[in-house]
């Protein structure tokens, strides 16, 4: 087998494994790459030179490789040794190009087995074989044989027994196949081990190293050996207080878990909460786009209102400046009633004073002008100059509003009464009126007010 077999590999003082493959003979192509001048026997201790052709029907690559194998290997892993196959030179085309390589002797097998030359692609599939040869000297009688008819016989019959091997390992190939399977198994396991096995021996290394540095800081305590104790000691008291420090942050730790959990627990709450306050908040803000609505729709109203109320404000005010205006005009006409009531009262005392018993009762003398409290006629109880306050009458009154005469023996009251009951009193003020017209006119000023 190839461990078994192969030597370390050189080209050009490179020493990487060549790309192999588990697949077996039938699966090859030995036609694509053809080996020339291969001699029969090599001399052991000297180079060798391979030379071979590249046909048309292969593409050389940067990882192809020429190895020598013993005559019945059955993988490509089982080489001896090899070399790398150099690159043909650019623009070759479909040409097909020569090509050597030479093995060092040192690299070379040191006994007599047949060997042949096997190209081999960098997917690990033999592209082409040489025919056998052996490495040891050429003897004399070599030479004769080669001329007689027996060596023919012999290498006809070593290629026959050849063909028959062959046969026999192309029956058994589907139980190497099966076998090929489980080698690549075994291979990637033996590769994980390798990895483990260096990183194994990385650790080793590290180990010995700390272990030397151990020794090292061993002899150094030793040589301090009355403070070994202390020291002792003092790293039992670090140790106790690591334990012990562990121990508080384990509790610690324990702790902050089962506070995490909680606070979890509260986000789960507040992220219900929150979906629950963002249906809410989809509920307000749907009845706030109502209310804007409805706010809309009333300060739709209100402007109208407002501008309505504005109208009706100015028809009010234009209404206040024609009652105004008509109060005024009732005002002057009152003052001259007021004149001519006073004349004719003069004149109704002064015919009274003439003629007390078939003339009406003259009025007062002088009757002077109303004030902002005074009746609108003056006092209308007093008769003939007489005054109520002092008790003195005339012998006939009469209703200053009306003519009306009175007897002068009809009591006070009923006179007043009779008097009364033709004025109109403000309820908002002390003025009477006797014109009713007047009368609301002022009591409209009232309100305007």
């Amino acid at each position: 087998m190839g461990a078994e077999l192969s030597q370390t590999p050189t080209m050009d003082d490179s020493c990487d494994d060549p790309p192999t493959s588990a697949v077996l003979l039938d699966s090859c192509h030995f036609s694509q790459v053809l080996f020339n001048d291969v001699e029969k026997f090599y001399v052991p201790g000297g180079d060798v030179t391979c030379h071979y052709t590249l046909t048309q029907n292969i593409t050389a690559r940067g990882k192809d490789w020429v190895g020598i194998f013993r005559v019945g290997w059955k993988t490509t892993r089982e080489y001896y040794t090899f070399m790398w196959a150099p690159l043909p030179a650019a623009g070759h085309g479909d040409t097909a190009v020569q090509q050597k390589i030479q093995f060092k002797a040192y690299y070379l097998p040191k006994d007599d087995e047949y060997y042949q030359f096997c190209y081999v692609d960098q997917d690990g599939m033999v592209r082409g074989a040489s025919v056998p040869f052996q490495f040891r000297a050429e003897t004399e009688d070599d030479i004769l044989v080669v001329t007689t008819q027996g060596e023919v016989e012999e290498i006809e019959l070593q290629n026959k027994n050849l063909r028959q091997e062959n046969e026999e390992l192309k029956a058994s190939c589907a139980n190497l196949q099966q076998q090929n399977l489980e080698l690549q198994e075994e291979l990637k396991k033996t590769q994980e081990l390798q990895k483990s096995l260096e990183s194994f021996r990385s650790s080793t290394e590290k180990l010995e190293l700390e272990l030397n540095s151990l020794k090292m800081e061993n002899k150094h305590l030793k040589e301090q050996g009355d403070c070994t104790g202390a020291e002792l000691q003092q790293l039992k008291e670090q140790l106790q207080n690591v334990t012990s420090e562990k121990e508080r942050l384990e509790n610690r730790l324990r702790t902050a878990l089962d506070h995490m959990d909680q606070l979890q627990s509260q986000v789960l709450n507040y992220e219900k909460e929150v979906e629950n306050l963002s249906h809410v908040d989809q509920d307000k803000t749907e009845q706030l786009e109502t209310l804007k609505e409805e706010n809309q729709q009333l300060r739709l109203s209100t402007a109208q209102q407002q501008h309505d109320l504005m109208k009706e404000l100015e028809e009010q005010k234009h209404l206040f400046q024609v009652l105004k205006a008509e109060k005024d005009e009732a005002d002057e006409e009152s003052q001259k009633l007021r004149a001519e009531n006073s004349a004719l009262l003069r004149h109704l005392s002064q015919a009274t004073e003439l003629s007390p018993l078939s003339a009406p009762p003259r009025a007062p003398a002088a009757t002077p002008a109303p004030g902002a409290g005074d009746l609108l006629f003056g006092n209308p109880y007093s008769a003939a100059g007489g005054n109520l306050g002092a008790g003195v009458e005339a012998s006939l009154r009469v209703c200053p509003l009306c003519g009306e005469p009175f007897p002068g023996d009809v009591e006070s009251s009923q006179y007043e009464a009779h008097v009364r009951s033709h004025l109109l009193d403000c309820p908002m003020c002390t003025e009477s009126f006797e014109n009713k017209q007047v009368y609301e006119d002022h009591l409209l000023c009232h309100r305007l007010e």
